[in-house]
């Protein structure tokens, strides 16, 4: 195994465990979970740093750690794997961005650099928000009492999750553009 490759493995395993923490320390106010905190911002890195596929292994391992050890709630197999599995995994996906994320920080454009770190966040965030959303009008419509469980799951969902995408892309963000070194593996 070469060196660089063993690297990025290393770097998803720590990462993977950073995230699990950060989700630790988040701030809920929602009686049926979700909460804003910053477990996007090492998915979002490592598929920034070394790609998608870097990204979808961090979230996948974020997400299995969630149903092993983080007290997930889980109704069946499947809302677990669409909450957990699914939607941390789906975060990985901000790394389609990546080539112009290294292409603007080569050239030293920084609003470049930061309109693809947004872009890749909000695709990654919006996926994991819609994963959350379907969770909610499968497995938890009775929380919405008389009201229509689409909307009652959209609100419910982004009430959390889009505070969530906005935080990770302004961390994410501030790492890069005061660190634009991180972009690159090789340092």
């Amino acid at each position: 195994m070469n060196k660089k490759r063993l690297l990025m493995m290393i770097e998803i395993a720590i990462f993977a465990a950073i995230g699990f923490v950060l989700d630790k320390l988040s701030f809920s106010l929602w009686p049926q979970g979700g909460s804003i905190s910053l477990v996007m911002v090492p998915i979002v890195l490592m598929a920034f740093r070394w790609g998608t596929m870097a990204g979808l292994v961090t979230g996948l391992l974020i997400g299995g750690l969630q149903v092993l050890i983080g007290g997930a709630y889980v109704l069946t197999p499947l809302q677990g794997f669409i909450d957990y599995f699914f939607a941390f995994t789906a975060v990985g996906l901000a790394g389609v961005m990546r080539g112009m994320m290294i292409a603007a920080n080569r050239r030293g454009q920084t609003g470049k650099m930061i309109v693809a770190i947004t872009i890749g966040t909000f695709i990654g965030g919006l996926l994991k928000y819609a994963a959350h959303t379907l969770a909610g009008i499968v497995f938890f419509a009775e929380y919405a009492g008389k009201q229509n469980v689409y909307w009652y799951s959209i609100v419910y969902n982004g009430s959390y999750m889009i505070p969530a995408i906005i935080l990770t892309i302004i961390v994410v963000a501030l790492l890069f553009k005061s660190a634009p070194r991180i972009a690159n593996p090789n340092n």
